[in-house]
């Protein structure tokens, strides 16, 4: 089984961005493909069957979806240097943790005031622009989202907790080394940085504008460009699968129909056959007449699993 790396991404997802920074800090070499920032997306469903949010990791035949599952894959095939050193292992995964979900919810509205809105999309048409605002609608129609306002003034607070964090003259967050804390954090500060005028927030946190710039310092790997019809063929010619496991006592059986969706946001149900199950991730089996039989790896956290007759 081949263990090279796609990443499937586009340049200013900032997901993406977390993968491509843990891919430079690794020193990997990966292969780049480039998917639609909105639907349609046929090449991205046939390889997930159906998840449609950026990015996804392939392995061969092996698909793993959400960064968090998607860094433990690169720490696996890439122990060294560890994402999760053993010290600070805990303290790391906690603020990885709130850095995904809150920090990266207050940037994301802090940023879609007017300057935030125009850098971003300074190269748009008033078409794309409308399309990718009505792609998006159904993402988080379900939360509750900070107005700009209310953005700016949390920015500001977490900002400083992350200065006062630094106060010790660490280098990294979770302290001397740099961990997967630090990469959870910079994407969310990367894309605010994407527009210049309101990046001016950070002018009054000296220290954390120090450690960002040590983790961009990291860069983003070698990557060589690949197209979604060539990583297609890639699945279909893979020979075989990683590992799973079922695990008892967690109220499915390897063979189940059921469906995976996400708790958060962009809660699409992906439907297959269950053939791995652990407190870590659930693995569904599906199939593509382009692709062949694909595994695809969800982290557990995060994610709710039904069976078909339950999810209906």
């Amino acid at each position: 089984m081949s263990n090279e790396l796609i990443l499937h991404h586009y340049a200013t997802s900032p997901f993406s961005e977390k993968i491509r920074l843990i891919l430079g800090f690794k020193g990997v070499a990966w292969r780049s493909v480039t998917v639609p920032p909105i639907m349609p997306k046929p090449d991205v469903i046939a390889l997930t069957g159906g998840y449609r949010k950026t990015p996804f990791l392939q392995i061969g035949a092996d698909i793993y979806c959400d960064t968090a599952l998607m860094a433990r894959v690169i720490e696996a095939h890439y122990p060294e240097p560890s994402l999760y050193p053993a010290e600070i292992s805990g303290m790391a995964q906690m603020l990885a943790q709130w850095a995904d979900s809150t920090l990266f919810w207050t940037a994301i509205p802090y940023t879609a005031q007017p300057a935030g809105l125009a850098a971003l999309f300074a190269n748009a048409r008033p078409e794309a622009l409308k399309a990718f605002a009505a792609d998006r609608a159904p993402f988080t129609s379900s939360m509750v989202r900070q107005t700009p306002a209310d953005a700016t003034m949390a920015l500001h607070t977490y900002l400083g907790w992350l200065e006062m964090h630094m106060a010790d003259e660490r280098d990294f967050l979770a302290g001397g080394q740099a961990s997967i804390a630090d990469f959870s954090t910079a994407h969310c500060l990367w894309y605010v940085h994407r527009a210049p005028e309101l990046a001016r927030i950070f002018g009054g946190y000296p220290k954390l504008r120090a450690w960002f710039e040590r983790v961009r310092a990291f860069g983003r790997g070698e990557s060589t460009p690949m197209t979604s019809a060539d990583a297609i063929d890639v699945a279909a010619k893979a020979k075989q699968h990683a590992p799973t496991e079922v695990q008892a006592g967690l109220g499915f059986s390897r063979g189940d129909a059921i469906t995976v969706m996400p708790t958060d946001y962009g809660r699409d149900p992906v439907a297959g056959t269950l053939v791995g199950l652990t407190n870590i991730e659930v693995v569904i089996e599906h199939r593509d007449e382009r692709a062949g039989t694909l595994h695809v790896h969800f982290p557990r956290l995060g994610f709710q699993i039904r069976k078909q007759e339950q999810a209906t």
